[in-house]
């Protein structure tokens, strides 16, 4: 975690569409989750909330964020603390968009479901293995 402005960081964002987008879902994740936003390292993630979890077989502890998202030049990419494959119906109505295990790639805001993608970031906050 950093000390970097989020707000600077997202108003240094070039594409005005990237930029609206960045801001509304920096808006939907503060108000869904209470977490203050904060940049994580040098690659721009912002992320919300924290907790501290050990790898298998490390002896030190780490900290990661809850939910983060990264506006990245083609996509918004979304991190969440689940696997995401174990969601299938949400995913379905979701919308258009691309996912890995635990993020999601999606081009604009307003090509998927905001209600689903509320309940992905609640489901995220909540994990239990965090």
């Amino acid at each position: 975690m950093t000390n970097k402005s989020v707000s600077k960081f997202i108003d240094s964002i070039e594409s005005s569409l990237k930029k609206a987008d960045s801001k509304k879902l920096l808006s939907i994740i503060t108000e869904t989750t209470g977490y203050e936003p904060k940049i994580w390292g040098d690659n721009f993630i912002i992320g919300f909330g924290k907790y501290k979890y050990k790898r298998k077989n490390a002896k030190e502890e780490l900290e990661w964020f809850h939910v983060g998202f990264a506006p990245r030049k083609t996509k918004l990419t979304v991190y969440l603390t689940f696997d995401i494959n174990q969601e299938s119906k949400l995913i379905k109505e979701l919308g258009k968009c691309k996912w890995g295990k635990g993020c999601l790639h999606i081009n604009k805001l307003d090509d998927v479901n905001l209600d689903v993608l509320k309940q992905l970031i609640i489901k995220s906050k909540d994990a239990k293995w965090h």
